[in-house]
């Protein structure tokens, strides 16, 4: 199909790790190039798979207790950077920013730390800013930018993996934005809820 268009490299930061590694064996054997964080590099690695560490690309270290991670014009600029637009590409090219073509996120827990009765500071610290971040930009740049946002989606895109390789339509890079934007909308809604049901007016 002409409009089929090849990942090469994917930039992976999960919670949830289970059935993760028929993706990421999936996609290596596809020839994919992996860039990572934390626990997640380390499970990449620990299935014999090469992944360059975020920090390697940023120059930063991971910093604020990991509340900084991936918040860096070189994974934002990879992810945004349309790949059709000259000006884009130059800049890119300046800067040394790679195109990043997958996204696979899993947030935090935030409904499940709040149903199980945590202290209001552990709740706070399962607020995701990196990944939501991650998500709403990848599914913005569906154009060119698969993202899988949750675990949920991880079987229809091991399945999209199956049939087609390391490679994607545009009609489904749009339907895997609709379902992150999904995702996105039910995350913030939750926050929004705790936020509603705990707070108080000092007005």
């Amino acid at each position: 199909m002409a409009d089929l268009k090849k990942i090469k490299t994917a930039l992976v930061s999960v919670y949830h790790k289970d059935k993760l590694d028929l993706i990421i064996k999936k996609l290596h054997a596809e020839g994919v190039k992996f860039i990572s964080t934390g626990g997640t590099q380390t499970f990449i690695e620990s299935l014999g798979i090469p992944c360059e560490a975020v920090e390697n690309l940023t120059g930063y270290p991971s910093i604020l207790g990991g509340r900084v991670k991936t918040l860096h014009p070189k994974i934002f600029g990879g992810i945004l950077g349309r790949r059709a637009l000259a000006e884009d590409q130059a800049q890119m090219a300046k800067y040394e920013i790679p195109e990043i073509d997958l996204v696979i996120v899993d947030l935090y827990p935030f409904e499940d730390t709040v149903a199980s009765g945590a202290d209001e500071q552990s709740i706070i610290e399962k607020i995701d800013i990196g990944g939501i971040s991650l998500i709403r930009a990848a599914a913005k740049n569906f154009n060119d930018v698969v993202i899988v946002a949750s675990q949920t989606q991880y079987e229809p895109f091991y399945k999209l993996l199956s049939a087609k390789g390391a490679a994607t339509t545009v009609d489904d890079r749009k339907w895997f934005a609709k379902e992150a934007f999904g995702v996105s909308s039910h995350y913030d809604t939750a926050i929004h809820a705790y936020f509603e049901k705990t707070s108080k007016a000092s007005l």
